[in-house]
């Protein structure tokens, strides 16, 4: 069985610095898309409620795929089962399989943080860490993984800040408070956090929820920009947004995957019609 291990960190390798190499297939057949997670038969139990049931999808890599729904229909379960985060919640169990490049995230042999550190994740709520500074909190990640160069720490921050849109608006002000920010900026404040420590994939649950539109569409901006590098699944109920940003759209409902294609797909001639009444506000 193939599984996730960190290689040793160099010192002339800033990226293995803070977290392994991409475990991606060396060579693909021409025209093959890269797959990025491989789900098959994936079932999750919050003690004896089933929150997901048989859920089977592959997310290509290095694109945006966002996942839609009611309310309570599984997708903010389903996003947390691919960095393993509903691990914190007492008498979780899962069956099934849930590939990330071909290694299996749920192997006995595979630590948490190893996925956490491959899978990066940005919450609904923006949440700097209130007590550091804008430097410091892109930084964190970095120094509880031991990461003490300085030239590369300032190299890290400027290049995560850049990423994420918000160099130009903060490079006068590392020093102050990240709390000091608004919430966009607060928001990609956290995405730079998320990037720095040189994630594979992104993970976005309703990023855009609590802003105004001039920040979401900041933040949208960003994700077009992020998948160059990054494969991005990103929550949310705004069907416009899932329809800007995305490749793809996956639609679950009471747990289950209904249906899964291209965004313009799924939003012009879905094949299902639960598809078809939620994505014309029929419902939901």
């Amino acid at each position: 069985m193939t599984t996730i291990s960190e290689p040793p960190a160099t010192a002339s390798d800033p990226r293995t610095a803070a977290g392994p190499a991409p475990a991606g297939p060396a060579k693909l057949p021409a025209g093959a898309e890269e797959v990025a997670f491989d789900i098959q038969n994936f079932c999750l139990w919050y003690g004896a409620r089933q929150a997901l049931h048989d859920v089977t999808i592959r997310l290509p890599a290095r694109k945006v795929t966002a996942i839609i729904g009611p309310s309570g229909c599984g997708k903010s379960t389903f996003l947390r089962a691919l960095n393993r985060m509903h691990e914190v919640v007492p008498g979780t169990r899962l069956t099934g399989s849930l590939r990330l490049f071909g290694a299996d995230l749920y192997s006995p042999s595979v630590e948490p943080a190893v996925v956490r550190r491959r899978v990066g994740m940005v919450f609904q709520k923006s949440n700097p860490f209130p007590t550091l500074s804008i430097g410091e909190n892109v930084l964190v990640g970095l120094r509880l993984n031991g990461v003490r160069d300085r030239a590369l720490l300032d190299q890290r921050l400027e290049q995560s800040l850049r990423q994420a849109a918000l160099w130009d608006e903060v490079k006068d002000h590392l020093n102050r408070p990240g709390v000091s920010l608004s919430g966009g900026q607060q928001q990609r404040l956290c995405i730079a956090r998320a990037l720095a420590v040189r994630p594979e994939v992104l993970l976005m649950d309703e990023p855009c929820s609590a802003l105004d539109p001039l920040a979401t569409a900041k933040i949208e901006e960003l994700i077009q920009t992020l998948r160059d590098d990054y494969t991005v699944v990103i929550v949310t109920h705004n069907m416009q947004q899932a329809a800007r940003c995305s490749d793809r759209t996956a639609f679950f409902y009471l747990g289950r995957l209904i249906e899964y294609g291209e965004t313009r797909t799924i939003f012009t001639t879905p094949s299902n019609p639960q598809t078809e009444a939620y994505v014309s506000g029929r419902f939901g």
